[in-house]
């Protein structure tokens, strides 16, 4: 037997069959379209809306290409802020985009922006290069749900006349009672956030004053409002009523200063803290006051503090008062007196008290006194102020 003319037929095989591998199942052995899905951000909107997400091939087939999707849930919840939803699309021959739509559910609530996925798996005559498309629904909403329970009181009293108040009522705040205290800087405290005058950190909502401090980003904003050469008073009863933040690191405060700081300076203006609240100590709040000599970096100060038992002052409203009259302030939450100064306090130091103070609300984050965020601090927290109402004789 010849065997060269058998060995040839062996050689032209190998010949023409050479570099090929066996092909995948569902995978043709031309050029395989690769499949990709693009990310989405929106704003949430007014109505129900949609996210249409396109998934695209590399380049047309000559065959049916099939790719299984299906929605995941991220910081957006089912039903909640979207509609889950799952299937099979497929591209006719020719085909190379797709799409995929997500149902947006809408509320009117402000919060958080919010991330979904929609993951696509299977693919069949084709292989996945982008197999996740994140939806970004953006948060575009003012209202903030705000319980009226909680502790309230009067709009008059006996002896009294109403030198000023703000109900917080109307769309923006009254700039000729208030202004916005902007930088970061770590204000004598170490704080650790940025004060703005944008809206995401400061707004009015359902007749409320909403300051709420944010982690954007690694970044850390919040609001800090002053009545400085705008509503300044001596003497009187002053309420505030008020829901709290809390956790660790946050630091919610309602004081004065007195109306000389801009020249004087700190602490031979005088402060008086209403009250402020360190977050990793959520049902216990403080009143105190300061005062020192001019050019001193540290103050003499006095105070003392109440607890709540069974609560925390992020749960309800409460009022914070001060009744201040000539060398005397108490201070009262919920009309109940826990603490109180005079002329004697501050002892062979000058008193400082007995004058016109203005007005500081704010939220710091960070600082001496609470310490820092950390893991289970979350943001965003709002300090919510119903009112402040000064009663003077």
């Amino acid at each position: 037997m010849n065997y060269r003319f058998l060995f040839l037929p062996v050689v032209l095989l190998a010949i023409i069959c050479g570099g090929c591998t066996p092909s995948e199942p569902g995978v043709s052995n031309e050029t395989t379209p690769r499949i990709s899905i693009n990310n989405i951000t929106q704003f949430e909107g007014d109505a129900d809306s949609e996210f249409v997400f396109q998934v695209r091939l590399s380049e047309a087939s000559n065959e049916i290409v099939e790719v299984n999707y299906t929605t995941e849930s991220n910081t957006a919840l089912v039903d909640l802020d979207y509609v889950a939803t799952q299937g099979t699309l497929e591209f006719a021959p020719s085909e190379t985009l797709k799409e995929i739509v997500v149902e947006i559910v809408t509320d009117t609530l402000r919060e958080e922006d919010d991330e979904f996925k929609v993951l696509l798996s299977n693919p069949f005559n084709a292989t996945i290069l982008e197999g996740e498309g994140v939806g970004t629904i953006r948060n575009d909403d003012t209202f903030v749900f705000i319980p009226e329970d909680g502790y309230i009181t009067p709009e008059s009293y006996g002896g009294y006349t109403l030198a000023w108040a703000d109900e917080f009522n109307g769309s923006e705040l009254d700039p000729t009672c208030w202004t916005h205290e902007l930088g970061a800087g770590g204000w004598g405290n170490q704080e650790l956030q940025r004060y703005t005058n944008d809206e995401a950190n400061s707004f009015l909502a359902d007749g409320k004053l909403v300051i709420e401090a944010r982690n954007d980003g690694g970044e850390f904003t919040s609001a800090r409002l002053v009545t400085v050469d705008k509503k300044e008073f001596g003497f009187g009863r002053i309420d505030i009523r008020a829901k709290l933040p809390q956790g660790q690191g946050i630091w919610p405060a309602l004081w004065m200063l007195g109306a000389n700081f801009p020249e004087s300076g700190w602490p031979v203006c005088g402060e008086i803290d209403v009250m402020e609240l360190v977050g990793h100590e959520p049902n216990k709040v403080h009143g105190t006051a300061h005062w020192g000599p001019q050019g001193q970096s540290w103050s003499h100060n006095h105070g003392n503090s109440i607890e709540l038992f069974d609560e925390t002052f992020g749960d309800k409203f409460h009022v914070f008062s001060i009744i201040w009259d000539v060398n005397t302030i108490r201070w009262f939450m919920d009309d109940t007196q826990y603490f109180s100064i005079n002329q004697n306090t501050v002892g062979s130091q000058a008193y400082p008290f007995n004058q016109n103070f203005f007005f500081i609300f704010n939220v710091a984050v960070g600082g001496l006194w609470p310490g820092n965020p950390d893991s289970s601090t979350i943001f965003p927290q709002r300090m919510i102020v119903d009112y402040i109402r000064v009663f003077q004789k």
